[in-house]
């Protein structure tokens, strides 16, 4: 029992060290100091909570997905997220939400099988070409999101949307813990791969001069 607690004790600690060291210098607050990339990813999560309050979480995402692309430091937006489900579309959210928050559609594309960090972060390069992008979601969540990236390849930064207060986010963050456990062996045990992989499919971006599409 002891050396069982201990064990899942140093996994925890390992999973975080990994995971934080491979983020360190990726991560940026400020929309003044992040790098210029074309796209940026943003990560799913649910429009409202189990019991059908707003989700914190969602607005926090939205928010600071809409002051990059206002402050031109993305030209343009993939929201990837969970479809899986009737009733239940995350990416049909995000970009609704986006357009309301005042950035173009036609700025936007979704990606509806985000089922997982994993699926959004490696789909943003075998479905949609990227290789190089800037990821958007909460600071808890960014050094995950950056690990998974770095450990496929992918030369990315992430833009952190503010933690919620301690109230809201122990619990979450407590989650975020243990979800670097899983990451760690999905990365380096089970080399596991996006429930879905294809197929491929451009981001067209629109230039702001003549609003004609470019691939």
């Amino acid at each position: 029992m002891l050396f069982g607690f201990i064990t899942v004790i140093a996994l925890v600690f390992l999973a975080d060290y990994a995971c934080q060291s491979t983020a360190s210098g990726r991560i940026f607050r400020s929309v003044d100091t992040i790098p210029t990339n074309d796209v940026a990813l943003v990560l799913g999560t649910g429009k409202l909570t189990t019991r059908g309050n707003p989700n914190l979480h969602f607005n926090q995402r939205i928010e600071a997905a809409a002051a990059l692309f206002k402050s031109g430091k993305v030209r343009h937006l993939l929201v990837s997220g969970d479809n899986s489900v009737k009733n239940y579309d995350e990416p049909t959210d995000m970009r609704d939400a986006l357009v309301t928050a005042g950035v173009p559609k036609d700025a936007i594309t979704c990606d509806y099988a985000g089922f997982r960090t994993l699926d959004s972060v490696v789909r943003a390069k075998s479905v949609f070409g990227q290789t190089n992008f800037t990821i958007v979601t909460e600071e808890f969540h960014c050094p995950r999101a950056v690990w998974i990236a770095r450990r496929h390849g992918l030369d990315v930064v992430a833009f952190a949307a503010p933690d919620l207060s301690a109230r809201w986010s122990a619990r979450v963050k407590l989650r975020e813990a243990l979800a670097r456990v899983w990451c760690a062996i999905d990365l380096y045990a089970l080399d596991r791969q996006p429930k879905f992989s294809g197929p491929p499919e451009k981001i067209v971006f629109v230039t702001s001069d003549t609003s004609q599409p470019k691939e």
